[in-house]
C-alpha cells in the first residue's frame, strides 16, 4: 500500500453560529422565522477536516483561545484523526467566531470575529518548523495574518514543498508571496482582485489566470461555483464541470474543494483529475448544511451519483 503523503494545513478555526432564514437581511432589517445551528468552522479547519475525511494524513496548525470553543475544536480535530500537536493556545484572546446567515437559495453572508486566529504569528510557525519539514504539501488560506502566510510560503517553497494557497477572503497579495505559491485557488472575485481582470466568463477567467501566472504562480485554478473550475498552467488550459446537485448551503464548498484538491494531488493524480475529484467533493458538500459537517468521506465520493431535477 502506498504511504500517505503528509498534508500540512495552516489557518483559522472558528465556531460558526448559523441562522437559516427566508432571505438575507437588508441593513436595519430583522428577519424572523430562522433556524439556528452551531457548527465547527474556519477556513483552515474546514480544509483540514475535508482532507482528513478523504483519507489524507493531516497536521493542522492554528491558534485558539483558552475557552470552551477552543477546547471543543481541538477535540473535534483529534476525533477526525488530525494531528493536533501544533494547535496553539492564546491566553489573551478568545477563539474565533463566525456569524452566518443562509437564505432559501443557499446563498450566505458571513461576519467573522477572528480572535486568536489573528495572533497566529511567524514566531508560532518557527515552533512548528518540524511540521513544515515533514510535510509534502502545505495548504493555507487568508484568515490568519498575511505575514505568517508569507513566512511559511517562503520556507516551504525553499524546501521544495508544494504550496497551495486559497486566497480567501479576498485581499491584495504581494508578488513575493505569489512567487512562492505552487497552486493558487481563487474564486471569481478573488481572481479579479489579484489579476486586475474582471472575471465574468470562461474567457475572462483564462485571461485573469494568465495574468496571475505572470506574477510567479505556477498553476492557477479558478473556482466557478456551480459551473466548476478553470485550470491554467504553462499555457495549459482546461475547464472542469461541476456535478449538478440541489444546493442547500454553499458555506464551506470552497474549503472542501481545496482540501479535496490537496488530497488528490498528494495521491499523484494529474491536475485535471485532481480538480474533478475536488469538484465532486464540493458538490456533495453544498447538499448539506454546515461547514465541517458538510465535508464528505471518501466512500461517499466513490458512491456519489448526482441527484438534481434541473
Amino acid at each position: 500500500m502506498m504511504e500517505k503523503k503528509r498534508i500540512l494545513v495552516i489557518g483559522s478555526t472558528n465556531t460558526d453560529m448559523v441562522i437559516k432564514a427566508p432571505h438575507l437581511p437588508c441593513p436595519g432589517e430583522t428577519v424572523l422565522g430562522g433556524t439556528f445551528l452551531m457548527n465547527a468552522g474556519g477556513k483552515g479547519a474546514n480544509q483540514a477536516v475535508a482532507a482528513a475525511r478523504l483519507g489524507a494524513s493531516v497536521t493542522f496548525v492554528c491558534k485558539t483561545g483558552n475557552d470552551i470553543f477552543g477546547q471543543q475544536s481541538k477535540q473535534l480535530f483529534a476525533d477526525e484523526g488530525i494531528d493536533t500537536t501544533y494547535v496553539f493556545i492564546d491566553a489573551e484572546h478568545p477563539s474565533g467566531i463566525a456569524l452566518i446567515t443562509v437564505d432559501a437559495k443557499a446563498e450566505n453572508c458571513i461576519v467573522v470575529a477572528s480572535g486568536a486566529n489573528a495572533c497566529l504569528l511567524p514566531s508560532d510557525l518557527a515552533n512548528a518548523a518540524d511540521a513544515i519539514e515533514q510535510s509534502d504539501m502545505v495548504l493555507m488560506q487568508l484568515e490568519i495574518p498575511l505575514e505568517t502566510i508569507e513566512y511559511v510560503a517562503n520556507i516551504a517553497h525553499a524546501k521544495g514543498k508544494t504550496v497551495i494557497l486559497n486566497p480567501a477572503p479576498a485581499q491584495p497579495l504581494s508578488k513575493r508571496l505569489l512567487q512562492n505559491v505552487s497552486i493558487l485557488t481563487p474564486n471569481e472575485t478573488e481572481a479579479s482582485m489579484i489579476s486586475g481582470v474582471p472575471v465574468t466568463d470562461a474567457a475572462s477567467a483564462c485571461e485573469a489566470a494568465r495574468a496571475i501566472c505572470a506574477m510567479g504562480v505556477q498553476t492557477v485554478i479558478i473556482t466557478l461555483g456551480a459551473k466548476g473550475a478553470l485550470i491554467y498552467a504553462n499555457d495549459f488550459t482546461a475547464e472542469v464541470l461541476a456535478e449538478k446537485v440541489e444546493a442547500v448551503d454553499t458555506t464551506a464548498a470552497g474549503d472542501v474543494f481545496n482540501g479535496a484538491l490537496a488530497v488528490a494531488l498528494s495521491e499523484n493524480r494529474e491536475i485535471t483529475d485532481a480538480v474533478q475529484f475536488a469538484c465532486k467533493a464540493a458538490s456533495i458538500s453544498v447538499t448539506r448544511i454546515g461547514a465541517q459537517s458538510s465535508a464528505p468521506y471518501r466512500k461517499e465520493l466513490n458512491d456519489f451519483e448526482p441527484n438534481c431535477n434541473s
